[in-house]
């Protein structure tokens, strides 16, 4: 069962709810009340009991007394990684898992989209488990197989390159987040999935999103990190700190805390890994947007590091109305269930179908939870007809999806193994460091200082804030660079060497000297190209695609890799066939089904 949300405002109001929430707790009601954010929520007791409840208050009031004490933010990090660091329990940290979702536009030799159907070579979309596509048919995306070292993670995903180029021909693969010049919307292929219900819903859901949002924010793209500790490393921290939660909600409830420290830190990933101070002026075709034109084709800002991760980027005002709270698990469920069944009247005056066609799945706010842009979500692998919140709330989150890294132009797969370790690095420190509850005030000054360092990270002296107090963006990165030493010191102990050392140097050298970060490097690889026919951005970005193409052309593939992806190809579509062979019913009643939550019901 999915926890309700009250929707009733805490203002004066306060005290007599809280006084309410006792009476019902006491009275065995089936419901217990939270305060979260400025509104009263109602959690199902069967997931915690009013002494689990108590528990997490007393956690939270500890968690913040030590976050505000003397010393404070090193305690809880120090403590959990001298317990993760002896002999018998190093282990556990090599049994974590990491993965990489890598978005890229297939283009033709010229840097024109490419409008062919996705390959078939490449197997189906739909069913392929490696290779698929994103928004557009002309968006792939490569997934490699979860891997325990982040080294393991690139070799898999240049494997999937090089094999992928074997059967593009002559089309490249683009080497920027921000798109190449773009034809007129109606041109750009929303990508098709076949014929059954599931493949036809994943189109109807894409179309919604052009109705909603415009094609060319959909063709943005980027690299997803997926990331999980090993269950039994939560297992040893849950019984070192006497929690008394059960195994699923200790785990689901420190998955949040990492989201919440990954929220106060992650503009340091844009400093250091943001590679989109420019775009195609096309881009903003219409649109206000206060850039500067480097040329006639490139507009951008002086100091940026992620126009992409902007609010000219990814960015929607019907999406500012949905805020989850990450307090808790329960909260951030009950933010996007409330979201998935609230009309927006915008999109009722569409509707759902037009001319007997769907165009979007609903008219609600939004369509379904994926639909919600964040740049890190808390995730459980689903079963077949589930959706991501029922999978979250029967069985907790799995592991955390970081999303707002951007394609490294620089590099053939778009990240490189020295990226990957410092996201471990950074995801390992975000989970073991102090993470108290965010109040109103510090959620508007985390979005603060993110959309500070996307627009101008690279301005010298820019100042952010921490707690209220102003502090230079150099100074905190040098502070926050000190405690995730601790943490890549832990995975070189663990895996041996000094990998990790070596990667902490290499951003360390970044904050020393920003011409050494992404953005930077792109904004001097432009300036020969200032005034090219078609802007400095289209030139760079496909030189760049035809030098990384003929590099992964060029690289040795083992003729076993090849059968590997050739087979699953042929599975992919063998599988995909094999569901619109046997598929029944009504498309209608099966996206009916779906939004109502009950096709995974009897696999939950």
């Amino acid at each position: 069962m999915l926890e309700r949300q009250c929707g009733i405002r805490a203002g004066g109001l306060r005290q007599a709810l809280r006084l309410r929430c006792r009476a019902e707790v006491a009275s065995g009601a089936l419901w217990r009340f939270q305060l979260c954010s400025g509104q009263i929520h109602a959690v199902p007791k069967h997931r915690a009991s009013p002494e689990g409840w108590k528990l997490e208050k007393q956690n939270r009031q500890h968690e913040h007394t030590a976050h505000t004490g003397p010393h404070a933010a090193h305690a809880p990090l120090d403590r959990r990684l001298a317990l993760i660091m002896q002999p018998d329990h190093l282990a556990l940290l090599g049994e974590g898992l990491s993965g990489i979702e890598r978005e890229t536009l297939r283009v033709e030799d010229n840097g024109a989209l490419a409008l062919t159907p996705h390959p078939r070579a490449l197997g189906s979309a739909l069913t392929n488990e490696e290779i698929t596509t994103d928004y557009s048919e002309s968006l792939l995306e490569f997934i490699t197989p979860p891997q325990r070292d982040a080294a393991d993670v690139i070799a898999r995903l240049d494997e999937i390159h090089q094999f992928a180029y074997r059967k593009l021909g002559t089309e490249l693969l683009w080497s920027d987040s921000m798109p190449p010049a773009l034809p007129p919307e109606a041109v750009i292929p929303i990508a098709d999935y076949g014929t059954s219900h599931i493949g036809k819903l994943k189109h109807v859901y894409r179309r919604g999103l052009a109705l909603r949002y415009g094609k060319p924010m959909q063709c943005i793209a980027g690299i997803h990190y997926n990331f999980s500790l090993a269950e039994p490393l939560w297992t040893l921290l849950r019984e070192h700190e006497g929690a008394t939660q059960s195994a699923r909600d200790y785990q689901s409830a420190r998955y949040v805390a990492l989201i919440r420290n990954f929220r106060r830190y992650s503009w340091l990933l844009m400093y250091l890994f943001g590679a989109s101070p420019v775009l195609h002026a096309e881009f903003l075709r219409g649109r206000e947007h206060g850039l500067d034109a480097f040329d006639e084709g490139t507009l951008g800002l002086p100091y940026a590091t992620s126009l992409r991760m902007s609010d000219l980027g990814y960015q929607n005002s019907a999406q500012s109305e949905v805020s989850p709270c990450y307090d808790c698990l329960p909260s951030y469920i009950d933010a996007l269930t409330q979201a998935v069944s609230q009309p927006h009247p915008a999109y009722e005056a569409l509707g759902t179908q037009r001319d007997g066609e769907w165009i979007q799945l609903s008219t609600n706010l939004l369509q379904i939870e994926n639909e919600f842009y964040a740049t890190i979500r808390p995730k459980r692998v689903t079963y077949s007809g589930e959706r991501p919140v029922q999978a979250l709330s029967r069985r907790g989150v799995q592991y955390v999806e970081v999303r707002c890294i951007d394609i490294d132009p620089f590099q053939p797969v778009g990240i490189d193994v020295d990226t990957a370790r410092f996201i471990d690095a950074f995801l390992l420190f975000c989970a073991l460091e102090d993470s108290p509850s965010c109040s109103d005030a510090e959620n508007r000054e985390n979005r603060d200082n993110f959309a500070h360092v996307v627009k101008e990270g690279r301005k010298p002296g820019l100042v952010l804030h921490r707690g209220g107090e102003a502090i230079t963006l150099f100074d905190w990165a040098e502070t926050l660079l000190d405690r995730i030493d601790r943490t890549a010191a832990a995975f070189d102990l663990q895996r041996g060497g000094a990998h990790y050392a070596h990667t902490m140097a290499l951003q360390r050298a970044k904050v020393q000297d920003v011409s050494l970060t992404p953005s930077a490097r792109v904004m001097v690889a432009l300036e020969p190209l200032r005034g090219t026919t078609g802007g400095a951005f289209q030139a760079f970005a496909l030189a760049q695609s035809q030098r990384h193409a003929q590099t992964l052309r060029d690289m040795p593939l083992d003729a076993r890799v090849v059968e590997h992806f050739e087979a699953l190809a042929r599975k992919s579509l063998d599988a995909q066939a094999e569901l619109e062979r046997t598929q029944v019913g009504d498309f209608d009643a099966f996206v009916a089904d779906y939004l109502a939550g009950t096709l995974g019901a009897a696999t939950a």
